[in-house]
């Protein structure tokens, strides 16, 4: 007869070497686990880093913020000081890196490159001033319009409509003649007032869209408020438009100021500024081209670094665009 005890503690054994099936082995890799999952901010962040346009158009504008700012880094000459006897359109000086004679001088003997350092500050503030202002009226009009309907959005959709059929130049050319005295906030309120309507239709479109969602419906099923809703569920959802838009517009803002100034409606002396020098060379393009040519080229510069800066933002914010 066969050892059943042999038997039985050979299956013993066995049993103790193989793992039982409810039991998972300590040396599986179950893998990493899965990352949390990215919004859309992170992900324009993302790919934002890796833009060369984005990074390009970042480093110029950076440079032309800290201009504005801190003049006094990149010149010690004033704007203003006038040499005609020595420096009547005196050509530029090449051989002297960052000197007051670099661009040569103007037709009251004043430096160029001074003039192009300190006129940074007047046409950037503008820009950037502007652009804050209307981003805010035009989200407030267009979020009211948009959350409200009814009567209110088709008032404020009408009164949006009268504004945008005005022409921009020739709007803001009738307000500043209205003014004595125009300084930057005078340019500052004409453009803000007639610049807010292409931002309101974005953000009404915007929130028409997003007050349909789950969470705002849920939000207001809650018992949520209507400042609460708006500002805490809609809004940073619709954020994302409206950056766009106002990042791209940034840079005509800083094209429009010069515009007028060269035509005489915009700021006026004694305010450094590139479009006042644009149209003081204007009649020197002949025998001094570099009068009229070097603030021209930086208004160009600077417009064409927020352009690029506003097309790299919404290849990124936009979903379309990936």
């Amino acid at each position: 007869m066969p050892d059943k005890t042999a038997d039985l503690d050979k299956k013993t054994e066995e049993k103790a070497v193989m793992p039982s099936s409810t039991e998972v082995p300590l040396t599986l890799d179950a893998g990493p686990a899965p990352g949390k999952p990215r919004s859309l901010w992170s992900d324009a962040w993302h790919d934002l880093r890796r833009s060369p346009l984005f990074i390009v158009s970042a480093l110029m504008i950076l440079f032309l913020i800290v201009m504005a700012i801190w003049p006094g880094l990149f010149t010690d000459a004033s704007p203003r000081d006038a040499d005609l006897k020595n420096h009547y359109l005196q050509h530029p000086n090449w051989s002297h890196f960052f000197a007051a004679d670099w661009f040569g001088y103007d037709v009251q003997g004043r430096s160029i490159y001074a003039r192009v350092i300190h006129g940074a500050r007047a046409s950037i503030a503008v820009g950037v001033v502007v652009t804050l202002a209307v981003t805010i009226i035009g989200t407030i009009v267009g979020m009211v319009a948009g959350y409200f309907g009814g009567w209110v959005d088709s008032l404020l959709s009408r009164l949006t409509d009268v504004f945008f059929g005005v022409p921009f130049i020739v709007g803001a050319m009738v307000i500043l003649t209205t003014f004595e005295e125009r300084a930057v906030w005078v340019v500052i309120l004409a453009l803000a007032f007639l610049g807010w309507t292409q931002i309101a239709r974005v953000a009404r479109g915007a929130v028409i869209t997003i007050k349909q969602s789950d969470y705002v419906v849920a939000a207001r099923a809650l018992g949520a408020s209507t400042s609460r809703i708006m500002f805490k569920h809609i809004l940073p959802n619709a954020m994302a438009p409206i950056i766009v838009v106002a990042t791209i517009a940034l840079g005509g803002y800083i094209g429009a100021e010069a515009t007028l100034s060269y035509l005489g409606i915009g700021l006026a002396e004694p305010t450094v500024s590139w479009g006042i020098d644009v149209a003081s060379g204007k009649d020197q393009l002949r025998n001094a081209p570099f009068v009229l040519m070097i603030p021209s080229v930086m208004v160009a510069i600077t417009v064409l670094s927020f352009l690029m800066f506003g097309d790299a933002v919404r290849n990124a914010l936009d979903p379309k665009m990936r």
